[in-house]
């Protein structure tokens, strides 16, 4: 296949803007332009690669020369710099689990050398590895230890998690203990459908299936605040409940915890940008988790 870079450029805008008309402007050519770049790639490589609805997306087929696209854009930028030209930072999407968001990741990337953008996706740990897949980020902290096809993948350690409450509602639920009784009827508090982790308790601490009453608060920072409220109880990182006294957040269960261990996966790319996030993360993290 004869892949243009002009027309390569093209589809990673289209799909990242998501309408040809903001593709356009973020490249400073006219919509129409955009789209005959993209119907001679498509003609290139013989096959649809956009859905053209709003926002477009990419075919199964286009996924695989979306992953090129970026690679040669970040790959480009790299050269640029390393050459003494001026040219915009590299646009750096990454996949990051909410917890993390919301105590250690963005101290990393503050601490990481000047000359990204980061476009931050949040997703669930046990699924970043598919925005790894469809080449939607390049690198993403993740769960799961092993690596995507064409990625690599490091050990970053792991976050605990303790089942919290506030105290009132402590005693008013779990006044005779963690029982499986106990459990089986206080309030619980998920992130989302995707959460596993207060399940994943409950299944250690009963052998029948459990089902008690549930809020979702898809909000790392409002799921804390539910839990604080006396909504229920959940499963709170220590790097989060360790900021609280005794007298507004407590364990529920002895020193019953759960750890979840982290990996940061990125794209086999000798790129100096992306190698200086994952050092800063890599940093950050032996720092701040277990």
């Amino acid at each position: 296949m004869d892949l243009q870079l002009d027309q390569l450029r093209a589809l990673n805008a289209a799909v990242t803007e998501g309408t040809f008309d903001a593709a356009a402007k973020s490249l400073r050519i006219t919509p129409s332009a955009v789209s005959q770049r993209i119907k001679a790639l498509e003609d290139a490589a013989g096959r649809v690669l956009l859905q053209r609805t709003k926002p477009v997306r990419a075919t199964e087929s286009g996924l695989a020369v979306l992953r090129l696209a970026r690679q040669i854009e970040l790959l480009a930028v790299d050269t640029a710099r390393e050459l003494g030209e001026a040219h915009r930072p590299a646009r750096l999407p990454i996949a990051v689990n909410a917890d993390s968001l919301e105590t250690w990741v963005l101290p990393a990337l503050a601490a990481a050398p000047a000359g990204a953008c980061f476009e931050i996706h949040r997703e669930d740990e046990e699924h970043t590895t598919r925005l790894l897949r469809d080449g939607t980020v390049m690198a993403a902290i993740t769960a799961t230890a092993a690596p995507v096809q064409g990625c690599k993948v490091e050990r970053l350690g792991a976050m605990r998690y303790r089942p919290m409450a506030e105290p009132r509602f402590a005693r008013t639920w779990f006044g005779d203990g963690a029982t499986a009784k106990a459990y089986a009827t206080a309030p619980v508090v998920l992130f989302d459908r995707k959460d596993d982790l207060q399940d994943r308790h409950l299944r250690r601490r009963s052998r029948q299936p459990l089902d008690p009453p549930r809020h979702y608060v898809p909000s790392s920072a409002g799921f804390l605040a539910a839990v604080r409220l006396g909504l229920g109880w959940g499963m709170l990182p220590d790097l989060q409940s360790r900021n609280f006294p005794t007298t507004e957040l407590v364990p529920i269960d002895g020193a019953a915890f759960i750890d979840v261990p982290l990996y940061w996966q990125q794209w086999r790319l000798d790129s100096p940008a992306l190698s200086a996030v994952a050092a800063s993360i890599a940093a950050t993290a032996a720092e701040s988790l277990r």
